[in-house]
């Protein structure tokens, strides 16, 4: 069987039925899903059964009834078939893989070097040394003429000093 073509005043009457009637179909589509995007699909869907029957429709006055009753049918199936490729769950299928927060991450850098300038000149000086400029305990001896037995103790307090600040709420190692 075969669908009849609607001819080009049947378009152009359907044309012009759209484009005056549209928005207000929008909105019935709208108010029957709660998704914007499915209520623009199912409203296409309907409008389009409606143009296969526009030949059929005898009041065209009634095209409003006809297209209302589309869309509540039409939501009707969608609604029984229940997509089999929609599940909700409570808990996400892949990770959140949000990256650091950078706010956060500087607020703790900004906190970390306000504790590191409150300490006594000579372990903020074996602080620096040794952990931003990454330099060994033998290393950072010879840089400031002491022994390694006093870059340990020195290192030592001031990491004390740092994790009793109450400012910092990071663990220093």
């Amino acid at each position: 069987m075969t669908t009849p073509v609607c001819t080009s005043a049947d378009t152009t009457q359907f044309t012009a039925y759209v484009r005056s009637k549209g928005p207000t179909l929008l909105r019935t589509a709208r108010s029957l899903t709660p998704n914007p995007a499915d209520a623009e699909d199912l409203l296409q869907t309907a409008l389009t059964k409606t143009y296969l029957a526009w030949d059929r429709i005898d009041d065209h006055r009634a095209v409003d009834g006809y297209v209302r009753r589309t869309l509540v049918n039409t939501r009707t199936s969608q609604w029984r078939k229940r997509r089999v490729d929609e599940f909700s769950t409570d808990e996400l299928p892949e990770p959140a893989t949000a990256g650091p927060d950078l706010v956060e991450q500087q607020v703790q850098r900004d906190a970390l070097l306000r504790a590191i300038a409150r300490l006594p000149p000579r372990q903020r000086a074996m602080v620096v040394l040794r952990y931003y400029e990454d330099m060994s305990e033998v290393q950072t001896a010879e840089a400031l003429g002491v022994s390694v037995g006093t870059v340990k103790s020195a290192v030592s307090r001031a990491l004390g000093k740092l994790r009793d600040d109450p400012e910092l709420e990071l663990s220093v190692a």
